[in-house]
């Protein structure tokens, strides 16, 4: 199946013959399904919060976060086609022929877009790049010549959208400024991510293609956005590593090659980020995609609740370290071990059917459980959008049962039960997550150690005309993270405004 120039390959990417041949073969079996047992529910795996336990977690949090380095953790590699998905389809038909009010008669996301595009953040933007050729952009909206502005909107050097990241895109208008997304985090984690110092630390992962662009647009605004909030930003970022890539195969399983015979490799998926994170030598991780922001006037939830979520953080960090270091001084009693016990099952989801009744046995057990990585993870209640929800799964090997962040893909709906479970489920994975991966000593664990290759996903793409198969990684909050002592809180709707779509811009939460 390999040859030389296959083999050299595979060293330069880094990625070895075993890990080549492992992949190979989750494309013949494919990925087993999760087998749920029920949907996390409010008091069943999900911590509803009363309003005393919000203050005292806020506190907590305000009172302690200087002793800590605390970093925010953006994933922001994707592009922003995806984004402008139904902008390129609308452009086809009038490239085609078809009349503007015909587009928007058959399309209500059509006729919104259109009817209300001056009041995107970056129409102002497109207004004076049209304008520099002699291009009045208002004229040509109101006489339906709508061609000329989706083409300088995508394509022209000046804007450009089609090539960017979502991370570039302008997404808010206050008064005469604009704010990318990535603008939109610098308030938002001087607000909660600050040091003693007054430093705000920030990582973004990037395809490679974007780092220019990027970096460029940090130097430009990062002076104003410190002198607005008088802090110090420190802004780095990461590309997914060619060793996370991963191969692509034909119908029949076989390593799918280019013209020139070499193998295709495709990214990874978000999962193969655990790798970016695992460089990362912080104690407290803020972790929130790129498109999930808001303007300044309605952060104040989201401050809120990181918060929460970082002071509930730091109180089980607290409880491990009392635990761990009684049972490595091999001091704990019987009471003392059911008390443990009580916190590992009720404060960190573990199940208690891992756990032998003699203390003896159950001290190392106990040693094991604890020893892992800790994430607090915010769910809101489901309102019908798309994307994982927190579930007790079943572990194959042993039975016991674990949170788990689970993507309808992972579900096998023509299982009657496991449907069902589906259709119970009440909230919807925000990507709303602050993690410790540091142990009691402040050694850093190894991320790799603790993800569940079992999840990944198989998807089916073309290339050059021919049908392959690409792999994706266990999801960086999914199989990437299962193996982590998992915390799920309720946070409200409020904390969560994605914008998958251009018109998600046009709702009042991003106004």
């Amino acid at each position: 199946m390999l040859n030389e120039q296959d083999l050299r390959q595979l060293e330069s990417k880094g990625i070895t013959k075993d890990v080549f041949l492992q992949q190979i073969e989750h494309f013949k079996k494919g990925f087993p399904a999760m087998d749920l047992d029920r949907p996390a529910t409010a008091d069943d795996g999900i911590r509803r919060l009363e309003e005393r336990s919000i203050n005292t977690y806020i506190d907590t949090y305000d009172s302690r976060v200087g002793s800590f380095r605390v970093l925010k953790f953006i994933p922001s590699s994707g592009a922003a086609t995806r984004m402008f998905k139904d902008v390129f389809a609308w452009r086809d038909l009038l490239i085609a022929g078809v009349e503007p009010d015909s587009i928007m008669e058959s399309n209500p996301e059509a006729k919104k877009f259109f009817q209300q595009l001056q009041q995107f953040a970056f129409w102002e933007d497109l207004r004076i790049i049209m304008d520099k050729d002699d291009l009045d952009a208002d004229h040509l909206l109101k006489t339906g010549n709508l061609l000329p502005i989706l083409d300088y909107l995508l394509f022209d050097p000046g804007l450009d959208y089609a090539a960017l990241p979502k991370a570039l895109i302008a997404f808010h208008h206050y008064g005469n400024d604009n704010r990318t997304a990535m603008e939109e985090h610098l308030p938002e984690g001087a607000a909660y991510a600050r040091d003693t110092d007054g430093r705000v630390k920030l990582h973004f992962t990037l395809s490679p293609e974007h780092i220019e662009a990027f970096k460029s647009k940090v130097e430009q605004v990062k002076h104003k956005y410190e002198q607005a909030f008088d802090v110090e930003f420190e802004i780095s970022w990461s590309v997914q590593k060619p060793s996370t890539d991963t191969i692509a195969v034909g119908p029949d399983n076989l390593p799918f090659r280019e013209k020139d015979g070499t193998l295709l490799f495709r990214p990874g998926g978000h999962g193969a980020l655990i790798e970016n994170l695992n460089d990362l030598d912080d104690d407290i991780i803020f972790i929130k995609n790129i498109d999930n922001v808001v303007p300044d006037r309605l952060k104040g939830p989201t401050i809120q609740y990181k918060k929460v979520l970082g002071g509930i953080l730091i109180q089980l960090k607290d409880e491990v370290a009392y635990w761990m270091k009684l049972l490595e001084a091999g001091t704990l009693d019987e009471e003392q071990y059911m008390l443990s016990l009580d916190f590992a099952c009720n404060g960190l989801n573990i199940d208690r059917s891992l756990f032998p009744e003699n203390s003896e046995e159950g001290s190392e057990v106990l040693k094991k459980q604890l020893s892992r990585p800790i994430r607090v993870c915010g769910m809101v209640q489901n309102e019908g959008e798309p994307g994982g929800g927190p579930f007790w799964v079943k572990n194959p090997a042993d039975g016991s049962k674990s949170l788990q962040i689970v993507e309808k893909s992972q579900i096998n709906t023509n299982d009657p039960q496991q449907f069902n479970i589906l259709k119970k489920s009440t909230h919807f994975n925000p990507v709303d997550i602050v993690c410790s991966f540091r142990d009691h000593k402040g050694n850093s664990y190894h991320l790799p150690d603790f993800v569940d290759p079992e999840t990944g996903f198989i998807s089916h793409k073309s290339k050059d005309g021919q049908e392959l198969k690409a792999l994706e990684r266990p999801g960086l909050w999914n199989g990437a993270m299962a193996h982590w002592n998992t915390v799920f809180v309720e946070v409200p709707l409020i904390t969560f405004n994605p914008v998958k779509t251009i018109n998600d811009l046009l709702r009042d939460q991003h106004r």
